[in-house]
C-alpha cells in the first residue's frame, strides 16, 4: 500500500479503493433518485401527467434500494436482499396508505413503478458495478 506525503497509508488512486467507490457510487444513486422525487413536479413537457404520476414511484424505489445496498453489502446475495427490501418496503407503504402517517394517493400502478424502480435501480447496479470492477482490475494489485 502507498503512503501520501502525509505518511498515511493508502491510496487516492481511481479504483484503489472498490469497496469506498462503491459506497460512494451507491450514495451518489440515491441521492440522485431524490433529486428526480424533488425535481419531477417542475416537469412540463411530453407524458407530463405519467411522470408526475408515477416518477415518484419509481424514483424512491431506485433511491431505496442503493440505500438499502449499502446496508446489505455484506451478506450474500446482497442485490436479492436489497432488491427484495426495498420492494417489500414501498408495497408496504402503497397497501397501508402511507403507513397510516403520510398522505398517499392509492393507484394500483403505483405497485408496477414501485417495481419498475427498483428493476432499473438492478440493472444500473449491475453495469456500474462491472464497470467499478474493470477499473479497479485495471490498477492493478496495491
Amino acid at each position: 500500500m502507498r503512503r501520501s506525503a502525509s505518511g498515511s497509508a493508502g491510496s487516492t488512486e481511481p479504483g484503489s479503493n472498490p469497496r469506498r467507490a462503491t459506497t460512494i457510487r451507491n450514495v451518489a444513486l440515491a441521492v440522485l433518485g431524490a433529486a428526480v422525487l424533488v425535481l419531477k413536479s417542475g416537469y412540463h413537457g411530453p407524458l407530463e401527467g405519467v411522470l408526475n404520476a408515477y416518477a415518484g414511484n419509481v424514483a424512491v424505489s431506485f433511491a431505496l434500494y442503493f440505500a438499502a445496498i449499502n446496508a446489505t453489502s455484506s451478506y450474500g446475495r446482497s442485490r436479492l436482499i436489497a432488491a427484495a427490501l426495498t420492494l417489500l418496503a414501498v408495497e408496504l407503504f402503497e397497501v397501508t396508505n402511507g403507513f397510516g402517517a403520510m398522505e398517499n394517493v392509492y393507484d394500483q400502478a403505483d405497485f408496477i413503478a414501485n417495481a419498475a424502480g427498483v428493476g432499473l435501480a438492478v440493472i444500473v447496479d449491475i453495469a456500474t458495478g462491472r464497470v467499478l470492477r474493470r477499473r479497479h482490475e485495471q490498477a492493478g494489485p496495491r
